[in-house]
């Protein structure tokens, strides 16, 4: 298979793992554009694309805007706090507006989950979803997944563990259905508070004892909890969440064998993870942030390819 299967990139539950495997191998070829003394390839010169970010966003839209520039796209920036969004238009009258100005494909982050295929189903464009609240954040999962393989040349097998604020987490639940696709084991690990009462319906083990999951595992996403999308408090105290499910020098220390670390960013640094930790070989965060462009540039130049 040489094209993606589908037009748009609405979540990973609507990829086969031909389409996976095809944006992999993309990237690759794109993390050594992006190596190189000149970093643009001319590939998408006569491709428009909007960024429409209704929610705050500082990694994941830098990394578009660079993979989309990297790509020689014309690129428009669209911010909702600085918009007519604030004076109540509505979501389909904002993107018709830019489609007027004749726009190829629109990435697009929400606060509210379906956002994206609401859209597909209304506008001409590709839609990219780069985030629609507590539903899915697809390019964060294959990008993570990507690392996985590049660091341990397979994902096929794998044992990964997500850890942390697995309830308000889009990124866990796309880490999840890309994981499984390719043939990773997955376990969960937090408060139970904190966990989707369905979860092992996802097929997925949930393991509520952190250094079980440590010794279980060979790479573990620590994920930051997420208090913006707390009403209520889901846990005793930060204090308490540290001790039980924080990852430290001393903790990692205990285990038989090494770990690859991982974190989507943004990190909160001596809770979720030490800054030792973050900091050390065992984490592979920033490399994440790397192969995070060259995912992008994939994504967006496989979607480009199927514009009528």
């Amino acid at each position: 298979m040489s094209a993606l299967s589908v037009n748009h990139l609405l979540g990973i539950k609507y990829l086969k793992e031909e389409d996976i495997r095809l944006i992999f191998e993309t990237a690759d070829k794109f993390k050594e554009v992006i190596n190189r003394p000149i970093k643009k390839v001319p590939s998408l010169r006569d491709v428009t694309i909007a960024n429409l970010f209704f929610e705050n966003s500082t990694r994941t839209k830098l990394s578009f805007e660079l993979a989309e520039k990297r790509l020689s796209a014309d690129v428009v920036n669209f911010s909702a706090a600085s918009s007519s969004v604030k004076k109540g238009e509505t979501l389909i009258d904002t993107v018709n507006n830019i489609l007027a100005m004749k726009v190829d494909m629109v990435v697009m982050r929400h606060p509210n989950p379906g956002a994206g295929i609401f859209l597909s189903k209304h506008i001409g464009a590709s839609i990219v979803n780069a985030g629609d609240g507590t539903h899915e954040h697809p390019t964060q999962a294959l990008l993570d997944s990507y690392s996985i393989r590049e660091k341990l040349g397979d994902v096929t097998g794998k044992k990964v563990v997500i850890v942390g604020d697995i309830l308000h987490s889009r990124v866990a639940l796309s880490n999840i259905y890309a994981l499984k696709l390719l043939g990773a084991e997955v376990k969960v690990c937090g408060p139970k508070t904190l966990l989707p009462k369905y979860i092992e319906q996802l097929g997925v083990e949930v393991e509520l004892n952190l250094d079980k999951a440590l010794a279980w595992c060979d790479v573990a996403n620590m994920l930051r909890v997420q208090n913006e999308r707390m009403e209520i408090s889901y846990f005793p105290s930060t204090r308490e969440y540290v001790q039980q499910y924080g990852v430290s020098k001393q903790r990692l220390a205990q285990l038989d064998k090494e770990i690859v670390i991982m974190h989507p960013g943004p990190i909160n640094r001596g809770v979720e993870i030490t800054s030792d930790v973050a900091d050390s070989k065992h984490a592979i965060i920033l490399n994440q942030v790397e192969n995070g462009v060259a995912i992008r540039m994939a994504v967006i130049y496989l979607l480009a390819s199927k514009l009528k």
